[in-house]
């Protein structure tokens, strides 16, 4: 594999480990500035919402960029973001500082996932991609429990603090080992979305979106679900972080390697139905720890499995649009992100964090079904036909 897949996924560690990390310490946030926890929910949503949207929109009006000069131009604002809410006085500083983080860290994942799929050979595509998204599961195997160690010891900003200086070093791994890389074509908003047009499509990226707003609907309240269903401390909780961490890696790994070698479609059918599974079980088995363990770390492994899959099945269905099928997709991912959390938020307010889980099951359900249809549909090449006609 070539090494330079390796610093941007150092690049994709360093944007998950914001993106990821308030779900941790939203109690710390919520009681510092005297909010509720699902008023903290909204860092989250906010973030993944800014994120869809900025993706296609930041990817066409830099087309024309060259693309290690966008990626050090894009961390420096990145950097900036982070250094704006380690300042934070108040909620509405430090959610402007998510709105500037979250656009300039959708336009460095994509950038990181287009530039990988475009420097391997293509029967390792799904694999490069998967070590992109490892990056960003490693955040939460390394970046999240060390980030809760400092928080619940130094206060959550300081957080935000070691994120900027890791901004800085991924800076200088960027500037010393990737080549220029010449950009492609502009490809205008109002094409990509055409590419929505053929109900394959259209419904695998509906699955991408059904699927994360599931799994963040408890995800995103992981802490109070914890702290409600297995009384366990703070200390417990970044243990349960770093688990939950390990599981995300090897299952990205796994994910990328499983469409490698039994394909897209299968893996993406199996992975989406057991992950039902998994979520409707997990409170069901609160009642013992290594039990519960066991199987929150395969719901883990599961969540991150299904992107390198899906992925490259995106690209096998569209191939002459891939590039606008991994932006869209991007989006997808993170309007689910955004929908989840704000679902979580609204079923802890008005229920029990005890539901969020069903709740979610319900979405990764509607998951499949749509993954099903998508995969069942006609062959790409009449879909890519239908779209240029269109």
């Amino acid at each position: 594999m070539n090494f330079r897949i390796y610093i941007m996924a150092i690049v994709s560690f360093v944007v998950g480990m914001v993106e990821l990390i308030i779900g941790g310490i939203l109690d710390q946030v919520a009681g510092d500035l005297q909010i509720s926890i699902s008023t903290a929910g909204e860092l989250i949503s906010v973030f993944s919402l800014v994120f869809a949207l900025a993706s296609p929109i930041l990817l066409t009006l830099t087309a024309k960029t060259e693309r290690k000069k966008l990626t050090l131009w894009t961390l420096l604002v990145f950097l900036i973001g982070n250094l704006v809410a380690y300042v934070s006085p108040n909620f509405a500083l430090l959610m402007v500082s998510r709105i500037i983080s979250a656009a300039s860290g959708s336009l460095l994942v994509i950038l990181c996932v287009t530039m990988a799929s475009g420097i391997v050979k293509e029967e390792y595509r799904a694999r490069a991609i998967g070590i992109i998204f490892m990056g960003i599961s490693a955040s939460l195997v390394l970046g999240i429990p060390i980030g809760l160690v400092i928080g619940n010891h130094f206060g959550w900003r300081m957080i935000f603090l070691l994120i900027s200086a890791l901004t800085v070093l991924s800076m200088l791994g960027v500037f010393a080992f990737l080549q220029k890389t010449a950009p492609k074509p502009v490809i205008p908003l109002r094409e990509q979305l055409r590419a929505l047009k053929s109900p394959k499509i259209l419904t695998a990226q509906l699955t991408s979106f059904f699927f994360l707003t599931g799994h963040l609907t408890l995800y995103a309240y992981l802490t109070p679900f914890l702290q409600s269903t297995l009384h366990i401390d703070a200390a417990w909780i970044s243990i349960f972080y770093f688990l939950f961490g390990i599981s995300a890696v090897l299952g990205g790994g796994v994910g990328g390697w499983a469409a490698d070698k039994w394909g897209s479609r299968p893996s993406i059918l199996a992975i989406v139905a057991l992950f039902t599974v998994v979520l409707f079980t997990l409170p069901q088995v609160t009642f013992s720890l290594p039990l519960f363990i066991a199987v929150m770390m395969v719901w883990s492994a599961l969540s991150w499995a299904v992107t390198p899959a899906q992925q490259s099945y995106l690209i096998e269905s569209a191939p002459d649009t891939s590039d606008i099928q991994q932006s869209l997709n991007n989006s997808a991912l993170h309007l689910g992100i955004a929908l989840g959390s704000s679902i979580g938020g609204y079923v802890i307010d008005e229920y029990s964090v005890l539901t969020n889980a069903s709740v979610g099951g319900i979405f990764t359900l509607l998951a499949f079904l749509c993954a099903w249809y998508s995969i069942t549909r006609t062959s790409a090449k009449k879909n890519a036909i239908a779209i240029r006609n269109a």
